[in-house]
């Protein structure tokens, strides 16, 4: 029996534009994986790597990051969502850059996203499979940023992005595959903060006591999971792939040349590590 290889990928933003270099790159040099989980921007963009579409996520996003269609405080006071759903998540994918829905269901990867349950403060991991309307509500709720999103009602659930409970879901992946490769957004020196507007998210989410607790300890739980990353690429359990420096850019970036630039740092890296992966793998 062939071993299980299974992926992770962090969210961060558009920081994700450095994950769409290297699942690219991965898609290019016929890398392939059984399972893959992404949270947030890992699974808005990360989605990809099950239809094929190399290049699509860096293209849509260099086109639309500077239409307030797509994002920005416009779409923000009219809907609610940083985020624009109609636009970025049905028109886009659906008209003005096609997500190949067809090859998306016939793959037999497998793609899980998480989001975050608001009302336990828990992850939900859900597998999605066709890349129809239902699932990309599914990716939409694993990238929704808590206050600048409505929460997204979908099975029972009322949901908010994946990174509140668990950003980076290696020990989720550790439990399906045999070897996993995980594609971080932050450099290797870099450890998070306590939010330093803890109390307006705990005064905004003020009926919603585990999501308080869940945001407010996020930083804790990730660096130990940052720190339990590190010990099992040294174990040789897990192979990382990371930004090679720190990369930063705005929350809603605006300029399609860092978009490009951060997926060219992205490129660069996986190329680097190429062989040592397939070595891995």
């Amino acid at each position: 029996m062939s071993e299980m290889k299974g992926l992770v990928l962090e969210g961060g933003g558009f920081r994700g534009m450095y994950t769409c270099g290297v699942i690219d790159v991965f898609m290019e040099n016929g890398i392939c994986f059984d399972e893959v989980v992404g949270v947030s921007a890992g699974a808005a963009f990360g989605c990809n790597i099950k239809s094929k579409q190399i290049g699509r996520a860096l293209r849509y996003n260099k086109r639309f990051c500077q239409d307030s269609r797509y994002s920005g405080l416009k779409s923000f006071i009219k809907t609610g969502d940083l985020y624009n759903k109609e636009f970025a998540y049905g028109i886009v994918p659906t008209i003005l850059d096609p997500f190949d829905t067809k090859t998306f269901r016939e793959n037999p990867l497998k793609f899980t996203v998480v989001c975050t349950d608001i009302h336990t403060g828990n992850p939900v991991y859900h597998e999605i499979q066709n890349g129809d309307a239902t699932d990309i509500e599914w990716i939409r709720a694993s990238a929704s940023i808590p206050i600048v999103s409505k929460p997204v009602k979908l099975d029972g659930y009322e949901l908010l992005d994946g990174g509140v409970s668990d950003s980076i879901p290696v020990n989720w992946m550790l439990e399906r595959s045999d070897k996993t490769v995980i594609i971080l957004t932050r450099d290797k020196s870099y450890r998070k903060e306590p939010m330093k507007y803890i109390h307006l998210l705990k005064k905004a989410f003020k009926e919603y006591p585990n999501l308080q607790k869940a945001l407010e300890n996020r930083y804790i739980v990730y660096n130990k999971t940052l720190d339990e990353i590190e010990q099992l690429e040294r174990e040789g359990k897990v192979f990382v792939i990371r930004p090679s420096k720190p990369i930063s850019c705005a929350m809603i970036e605006k300029d399609p040349n860092h978009l490009q630039e951060i997926y060219d740092i992205g490129r660069r890296d996986a190329l680097h590590y190429l062989v040592d992966l397939k070595k891995y793998l």
